[in-house]
């Protein structure tokens, strides 16, 4: 998972690593969503060193840790084990619940990375807690989809047909935390490559429709069951096929700063 941004301390003694991304967020995946944020100077919205020491002299948010975005991403976590729980209820409103949960998660996603930047109200604990959120709820989902598998006649009995892309979704989102964990500890040349790119947008586009999609899906009595469903699957194996696509992009790009 993304660390925290924070390293030894950095230029004007404020403790924040010059280069170190404090992601704030970013949706899906680790920043697909809103803007990065470094530590270094961002003439236009970032969270300069030079700022987030104004700012903790004169008490600003870089000092607090509940702010708004932060507890709406600490909802998002809460609302992990209430997803799981309503998921393995059965009758309508259940699958209502499980959906409209994941919904109302996927839009404070977006939402807390929106206020923190027209606020100015990132800190680096939501740096830290916002792509954690999000993984936990996407790899939850994921989870609880392959322990109940969809029946599709569309597809027949594949017991696989979850498994697998959901294993390389999850592969992936570990992958490419530690790859910038580790890339924030580099030059800015190798942070700069994993930087997000419009490949992860649109994985997190289409993963985020497919599991709104896939878990509504679980009631059998919705019109136009089996063609809902197999849209969701297929949207599924997109999203994966995109996140290793950008991964294979972002290790080039390493490749070859590395040689």
């Amino acid at each position: 998972m993304a660390g925290t941004g924070l390293g030894s301390t950095g230029s004007g003694g404020d403790g924040i690593r010059t280069g170190v991304p404090l992601r704030r967020y970013q949706t899906g995946d680790e920043g697909e969503g809103g803007g990065e944020r470094t530590a270094e100077g961002i003439n236009g919205g970032g969270f300069s060193g030079k700022k987030l020491q104004q700012q903790q002299q004169m008490g600003g948010s870089a000092t607090r840790v509940l702010t708004l975005p932060t507890i709406l991403t600490l909802g998002r976590v809460a609302a992990v084990p209430l997803l799981v729980s309503t998921y393995h209820m059965n009758g309508w409103w259940a699958t209502t619940a499980t959906t409209s949960i994941f919904v109302v998660a996927a839009i404070t996603d977006w939402l807390d990375g929106y206020i923190a930047r027209k606020m100015q109200l990132g800190t680096a604990f939501g740096a830290f807690l916002d792509p954690v959120a999000d993984k936990l709820m996407v790899a939850a989902t994921l989870v609880l989809l392959c322990t109940k598998p969809l029946k599709v006649s569309m597809y027949g009995e594949v017991p696989w047909l979850l498994t697998a892309p959901s294993i390389a979704i999850i592969g992936r989102e570990i992958t490419m935390s530690a790859v910038r964990e580790w890339a924030a500890s580099q030059n800015g040349k190798i942070l700069e490559a994993v930087a997000v790119n419009s490949l992860g947008k649109w994985k997190t586009a289409t993963q985020m429709i497919a599991l709104t999609v896939l878990v509504a899906a679980r009631d059998t009595s919705l019109a136009g069951y089996d063609v809902l469903v197999a849209s969701g699957v297929l949207l599924l194996y997109i999203s994966a096929g995109l996140s290793l696509w950008s991964l294979v992009v972002y290790m080039r790009k390493i490749w070859r700063l590395l040689l």
